[in-house]
Protein backbone atom coordinates (compact mmCIF):
# COMPACT_ATOMS: atom_id res chain seq x y z
CA UNK A 1 0.00 0.00 0.00
CA UNK A 2 1.03 3.47 -1.16
CA UNK A 3 2.50 5.61 1.95
CA UNK A 4 1.67 9.43 2.13
CA UNK A 5 4.78 11.47 1.05
CA UNK A 6 6.10 14.29 3.61
CA UNK A 7 7.02 17.79 2.74
CA UNK A 8 7.72 20.54 4.89
CA UNK A 9 4.70 22.29 3.91
CA UNK A 10 1.87 19.80 3.17
CA UNK A 11 1.56 16.14 3.55
CA UNK A 12 -0.43 14.16 -0.01
CA UNK A 13 -1.14 10.94 -1.08
CA UNK A 14 -2.07 11.41 -4.81
CA UNK A 15 -2.65 8.29 -6.95
CA UNK A 16 -3.26 8.05 -10.89
CA UNK A 17 -4.22 5.24 -13.12
CA UNK A 18 -3.23 6.71 -16.84
CA UNK A 19 -3.12 4.45 -19.96
CA UNK A 20 -1.29 5.57 -22.40
CA UNK A 21 -1.64 4.21 -26.06
CA UNK A 22 0.83 3.29 -28.48
CA UNK A 23 0.38 5.60 -31.85
CA UNK A 24 -1.17 3.82 -34.45
CA UNK A 25 -2.24 1.48 -31.69
CA UNK A 26 0.67 -0.59 -33.20
CA UNK A 27 1.86 -4.05 -31.01
CA UNK A 28 5.13 -2.95 -30.03
CA UNK A 29 5.41 -4.21 -26.37
CA UNK A 30 6.87 -7.42 -26.50
CA UNK A 31 8.81 -8.74 -22.96
CA UNK A 32 12.00 -7.39 -23.56
CA UNK A 33 10.15 -3.78 -24.61
CA UNK A 34 8.10 -4.12 -21.76
CA UNK A 35 11.40 -4.91 -19.24
CA UNK A 36 13.15 -2.25 -21.07
CA UNK A 37 10.14 0.75 -20.03
CA UNK A 38 10.19 -0.36 -16.70
CA UNK A 39 13.74 0.49 -16.31
CA UNK A 40 13.58 3.22 -17.56
CA UNK A 41 10.47 4.08 -14.98
CA UNK A 42 13.02 3.34 -12.16
CA UNK A 43 15.65 5.74 -13.50
CA UNK A 44 12.82 8.12 -14.10
CA UNK A 45 11.37 7.69 -10.33
CA UNK A 46 15.11 8.46 -8.83
CA UNK A 47 15.14 11.56 -10.76
CA UNK A 48 11.79 12.70 -10.24
CA UNK A 49 9.14 12.73 -7.56
CA UNK A 50 6.94 10.35 -9.73
CA UNK A 51 6.68 6.78 -8.09
CA UNK A 52 5.84 4.25 -10.16
CA UNK A 53 3.37 1.84 -8.25
CA UNK A 54 2.44 -0.99 -11.11
CA UNK A 55 3.22 -0.98 -14.98
CA UNK A 56 1.29 -3.17 -16.90
CA UNK A 57 1.46 -3.57 -20.72
CA UNK A 58 -0.78 -5.15 -23.17
CA UNK A 59 1.04 -4.93 -26.77
CA UNK A 60 -0.48 -1.53 -28.00
CA UNK A 61 -0.69 0.48 -24.21
CA UNK A 62 0.43 0.93 -21.20
CA UNK A 63 -1.65 1.08 -17.44
CA UNK A 64 0.94 2.91 -15.08
CA UNK A 65 -0.35 3.22 -11.17
CA UNK A 66 1.79 6.37 -10.39
CA UNK A 67 1.62 8.28 -7.00
CA UNK A 68 3.73 11.88 -7.49
CA UNK A 69 3.51 15.38 -5.57
CA UNK A 70 0.67 18.09 -5.59
CA UNK A 71 2.96 20.53 -7.08
CA UNK A 72 3.23 17.90 -10.32
CA UNK A 73 0.26 18.94 -12.48
CA UNK A 74 -1.76 15.34 -14.08
CA UNK A 75 -0.64 16.52 -17.55
CA UNK A 76 2.89 17.28 -16.28
CA UNK A 77 3.37 13.86 -14.98
CA UNK A 78 2.05 12.16 -18.17
CA UNK A 79 4.17 14.54 -20.38
CA UNK A 80 6.92 13.52 -18.10
CA UNK A 81 6.60 10.29 -18.59
CA UNK A 82 5.77 9.87 -22.10
CA UNK A 83 8.28 12.12 -23.30
CA UNK A 84 11.49 10.43 -21.11
CA UNK A 85 9.79 6.71 -22.05
CA UNK A 86 9.57 7.21 -25.63
CA UNK A 87 12.75 9.35 -26.36
CA UNK A 88 14.47 6.41 -24.39
CA UNK A 89 12.88 3.29 -26.22
CA UNK A 90 13.59 4.29 -29.12
CA UNK A 91 17.43 4.89 -28.55
CA UNK A 92 17.39 1.54 -26.73
CA UNK A 93 15.01 -0.37 -29.59
CA UNK A 94 15.88 1.61 -32.79
CA UNK A 95 13.81 -0.83 -33.98
CA UNK A 96 10.85 0.40 -33.13
CA UNK A 97 11.18 3.09 -35.23
CA UNK A 98 9.94 0.58 -38.80
CA UNK A 99 6.60 0.50 -36.79
CA UNK A 100 6.45 4.08 -35.42
CA UNK A 101 7.36 6.49 -38.52
CA UNK A 102 7.51 10.01 -38.16
CA UNK A 103 9.13 9.72 -34.66
CA UNK A 104 6.43 9.35 -31.90
CA UNK A 105 6.42 6.03 -29.69
CA UNK A 106 3.09 7.36 -27.97
CA UNK A 107 -0.33 8.94 -29.54
CA UNK A 108 -0.02 12.48 -29.68
CA UNK A 109 -1.77 14.76 -26.40
CA UNK A 110 -3.74 11.35 -25.87
CA UNK A 111 -4.16 8.94 -22.78
CA UNK A 112 -6.51 8.17 -19.76
CA UNK A 113 -6.21 9.55 -16.68
CA UNK A 114 -8.50 8.80 -13.53
CA UNK A 115 -7.22 9.50 -9.61
CA UNK A 116 -7.34 6.58 -7.53
CA UNK A 117 -8.54 6.72 -4.10
CA UNK A 118 -7.01 4.64 -1.47
CA UNK A 119 -9.68 5.70 1.77
CA UNK A 120 -12.82 5.58 -0.35
CA UNK A 121 -14.44 5.53 -3.95
CA UNK A 122 -16.54 8.88 -4.52
CA UNK A 123 -19.67 8.34 -2.82
CA UNK A 124 -17.74 6.92 0.28
CA UNK A 125 -15.89 10.47 0.81
CA UNK A 126 -19.15 12.68 -0.72
CA UNK A 127 -20.51 11.12 2.11
CA UNK A 128 -18.08 11.95 4.85
CA UNK A 129 -17.51 15.58 3.43
CA UNK A 130 -21.16 16.04 3.71
CA UNK A 131 -21.14 14.92 7.25
CA UNK A 132 -18.59 16.95 8.99
CA UNK A 133 -19.31 17.86 11.76
CA UNK A 134 -22.65 16.06 12.75
CA UNK A 135 -21.13 13.80 14.88
CA UNK A 136 -20.37 17.11 16.92
CA UNK A 137 -23.64 17.92 16.93
CA UNK A 138 -25.52 14.83 17.75
CA UNK A 139 -23.20 14.40 20.60
CA UNK A 140 -23.85 18.41 22.04
CA UNK A 141 -27.75 18.71 20.78
CA UNK A 142 -29.02 18.37 24.33
CA UNK A 143 -26.00 19.89 26.18
CA UNK A 144 -26.77 23.44 27.23
CA UNK A 145 -23.79 25.75 26.05
CA UNK A 146 -22.34 29.07 27.20
CA UNK A 147 -24.85 31.35 25.57
CA UNK A 148 -27.88 29.66 25.76
CA UNK A 149 -30.50 32.08 27.58
CA UNK A 150 -28.09 34.42 26.60
CA UNK A 151 -30.29 37.61 24.96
Amino acid sequence: MSEHIKKSHNKSLLLYHIVAPVKYRRDVFTKEITQTLENICLDLALRYEIHFIEIGTDEDHVHFLIQSIPTFSPQRIVQTVKSITARRLFKTHPDIKQKLWGGEFWTKGGYYINTVGQYGNESIIKDYVKNQGRHYEQLHHDTPTLFEGVV
